[in-house]
């Protein structure tokens, strides 16, 4: 038997038919706390169409969905295809063959990324920027927003609702019964959508500002938000909100605050941590010390994206970074954090080359360093732990110079 799922109605013509995921906890090397959504909309007029699809295990969810609404999902005459990651067009390959719609639309890019993922020569209808179509009394009008986050992602304006269907723009990680922001506590908001920006678009926020930029100029109403994670953005306040945030991290305007993390295998490293933490703290600078032992890739980058500076701290094990260390310092690298000051520390056996290493990475991403980086050999005397307390300071006065 059939599993029931209900659509949610958004408008008279708009109906929320995605899938929650409440149980996942990892995607792709990003901890969700929280579950996530993969939301898909479905525009009810002459030529109904089904914006964007869901993971594929979640097919027969937004199925279900769907046919609360229509009866038969073969009525779909149109579906439009935002983002060919797989979280969003993994069900479109059964989607397809259950619906055989009239019409598949997508950016050029985005028709040889789902001719790839699928294997197949789908009949791809591609679309670009200012262009639309009528679906009947309305118009669908398309955006394409390529690298943010892939190479074919777009947006699309649904014109008669002033709604703006912005795939992973605006998004965040976020299961929940509730289907609008303003039902959610806006801590909760605040942090995740922090935390996916920091992990999924903070490389590209270059482009996130010349985004925003264009907005004015693309000389749309839009009266609603409707990303394909989390909650749905529908009332002015929030929308500004969202706008708001998303220009603010892209700036990367950091706070005054420090982050130190670090790994240890005897104890050492964390004793050197800690008293480089109570110097910055004694200098005036808010600080969190963060063991990856208990502090995932993910939330180390969240961290990140409010801290002026940032401290790595590593044991040498057969020659090299600790390897939680070094799985850190690749993430961030990948992700480009600007504006920061950095600063190494680590402990040794015989051969000490982690903290160099740390500092190189630091190096290539731009990180001003302008203490020195400190390093012992096995444990930390009373004046190494000293050093790393005015390390700390020093540190402090640098952030204080601006």
């Amino acid at each position: 038997m059939k599993e029931v799922f209900t659509a949610q109605k958004i408008s008279d013509k708009v109906y929320w038919v995605g899938a929650v995921d409440w149980n996942v906890r990892n995607f792709h090397g990003y901890l969700t706390g929280r579950g996530s959504t993969y939301n898909a909309f479905l525009v009810l007029d002459k030529k109904i169409t089904l914006i964007d699809t869901v993971k594929a295990p979640f097919a027969e969810e937004m199925f279900s969905r769907i046919r609360s609404v229509i009866g038969e999902v073969d009525k779909i005459d149109y579906i439009v295809s935002n983002h060919s990651e797989p979280d969003h067009s993994g069900a479109l390959p059964a989607a397809i063959e259950a619906i055989k719609p009239e019409k598949i639309f997508a950016s050029a890019a985005g028709e040889k990324n789902l001719k790839a993922y699928s294997g197949t020569d789908l009949d791809i209808t591609t679309v670009k920027t200012g262009e639309s179509i009528s679906i009947g009394d309305d118009t669908l009008t398309f955006v394409e927003t390529k690298m943010l986050h892939w190479p074919d992602s777009m947006v699309s304006y649904l014109a008669g609702e002033k709604m703006l269907f912005t795939q992973d723009a605006f998004g965040m990680h976020l299961a929940g019964s509730s289907l609008y922001a303003d039902e959610y506590p806006r801590h909760i908001l605040e942090y995740e959508a922090k935390k996916y920006f920091a992990n999924i678009l903070l490389h590209l926020s270059g482009k996130v500002i010349a985004l925003l930029d264009s907005l004015p100029g693309l000389d749309l109403d839009i009266q609603m938000i409707l990303p394909d994670h989390g909650p749905l953005w529908r009332t002015p306040e929030d929308i500004a909100w969202i706008l708001g945030k998303y220009r603010e991290f892209a700036e990367q305007k950091n706070t005054r605050g420090a982050l130190v993390f670090y790994a240890t295998m005897w104890g050492s490293t964390a004793k050197m941590a800690n008293a480089l933490a109570d110097g910055l703290r004694e200098g005036g600078v808010q600080v969190e010390c963060a063991s990856l032992d208990v502090n995932d890739r993910s939330d180390i980058m969240t961290k990140v994206m409010d801290a002026a500076i940032v401290a790595a701290g590593s044991p040498t094990m057969n020659n090299q970074l600790f390897p939680s260390v070094a799985d850190v310092l690749t993430y961030l690298s990948g992700l480009k954090p600007q504006n920061k000051i950095g600063y190494a520390f680590g402990s040794y056996g015989w051969s000490g080359e982690a903290v160099k290493k740390i500092a190189d990475s630091m190096f290539a991403m731009n990180m001003a360093l302008p203490v020195e980086p400190c390093k012992v050999k096995y444990r930390p005397t009373e004046a190494d732990l000293k050093k790393l307390h005015d390390d700390g300071l020093a540190l402090a006065e640098q952030l204080k110079k601006g």
